[in-house]
């Protein structure tokens, strides 16, 4: 389950052209499970009306400090007092010195005052603005005070150059929002390695030995792992997917690469999740040049790659993955076994690879097992996270 689902967002929009981005915004937010409060600056409504925002969240939006809700109650100490958090996006630099001055003269910043939970920032300017000492200064002063302030991309801006000032797309917004919720989580404090992907071994400047790992399962790992409050490394080879944010990413492309990244983020982790398909096989040679396909045939000499989970040593939780074609959980055992593992999560390929869902056993050190039926690779890594968190629980008892 997401960890936006049952809670109370608000969603603040002020006066900048990038306040269309809000309504994607709040409807992958409802989508989420979220439920989700909008409000409006004056400003705000020359770019975005309030019907939209209505018809997504299926709930009231408000423009007005003096309005009040359905209930009777004053919106923006009602609003503010329920939230689990309030994201502004877009932010200008007039909202953004209100809320550094403690001002209260419109719905979004007098509701900003009430907040009970965490509140996100996300400013959305002209790069000279942006980047004007008193609007540094300002950011600062929220820094300062603990709210996130979500940092512009560099695009394409209103003014029609290319700077820094762009408003997030609305998925990285939700990355950092779901980051924050989960801060004060299990994992608070843990350091968690996660491998995705699929190694490659080049046979020539444009060939290359693969396999149909997309990075999905791995990707789903490590953001569950930050919902939860991890501070996750994410070593990720090849992927064919968005990589979310508030991770910190190390992207491999063959087996020596991985290798090397993932002995140094070992070196001081509490946990390493193994789920990148790493070759099994490296060729003898590589070609210089391309090799020339009007040859009438080629033989490869290929050798075996060094099992890369048994050679890492340290005190942390190990657990691996066993894709498998037939005798599923006897060949994981196995492997549970020699790599000494606290856990090994088992799952056929043809239901793992390049789908966007996973069924798969977890089998434990003592050889217990769990059953996880089929569904997506997010529910998957719910519980592999839970089984994770239960690991920590059990050695800190």
């Amino acid at each position: 389950m997401s960890i936006l689902a049952g809670k109370r967002i608000i969603l603040g929009i002020t006066g900048s052209v990038a306040a269309y981005k809000s309504i994607y915004l709040a409807s992958n937010l409802v989508q989420a499970g979220a439920v989700v409060d909008v409000l409006l600056t004056e400003a705000a409504m020359s770019f975005v009306g309030k019907a939209s925002f209505e018809g997504i969240t299926g709930r009231r939006a408000y423009s007005s400090v003096m309005e009040m809700t359905p209930e009777g109650s004053i919106s923006h100490v009602e609003i503010g007092l329920s939230a689990d958090a309030m994201l502004v996006a877009p932010a200008t630099a007039d909202i953004v010195a209100k809320l550094a001055m403690g001002f209260a003269s419109d719905i979004v910043s007098a509701t900003a005052l009430s907040l009970r939970g965490a509140l996100l920032v996300a400013p959305a300017m002209e790069s000279r603005m942006y980047r004007n000492k008193a609007t540094t200064d300002n950011i600062d002063t929220l820094v300062s005070r603990g709210v996130h302030v979500i940092a512009p991309n560099t695009g394409r801006l209103a003014s029609g150059v290319d700077g820094e000032g762009r408003l997030p797309e609305p998925d990285e917004l939700i990355d950092e929002l779901r980051g924050r919720l989960g801060a004060e989580g299990p994992l608070r404090g843990k350091r968690i390695v996660v491998t995705a992907g699929g190694t490659r071994e080049h046979l020539d400047p444009v060939r290359y030995i693969g396999n149909r790992a997309t990075g999905k399962q791995g990707v789903a790992l490590a953001v569950e792992a930050r919902d939860r409050g991890g501070m996750v490394t994410l070593i990720v080879a090849n992927p064919s997917i968005r990589i979310p944010g508030g991770l910190k990413v190390i992207s491999v492309s063959n087996y020596a690469e991985l290798e090397k990244a993932t002995k140094l983020e070992v070196a001081s982790c509490d946990a390493l999740i193994m789920n990148a398909a790493v070759g099994d096989f490296l060729p003898e040679q590589v070609a210089e040049c391309k090799i020339k396909s009007g040859e009438s045939g080629i033989v490869l000499e290929l050798n075996r790659s060094p099992d890369l989970l048994s050679s890492v040593s340290g005190e942390f939780i190990r657990i691996g993955f066993a894709a498998e074609t037939s005798e599923l959980e006897d060949n994981a055992r196995r492997k549970l076994k020699i790599k000494c593992l606290d856990a090994i999560v088992a799952n056929d390929v043809g239901s793992a690879f390049a789908t966007d869902t996973n069924e798969v056993t977890i089998i434990r050190a003592d050889e217990s097992t769990i059953k996880v039926p089929k569904q997506s690779k997010e529910g998957i890594a719910t519980r592999v996270i839970d089984e994770l968190i239960e690991m920590f629980s059990l050695r800190e008892a």
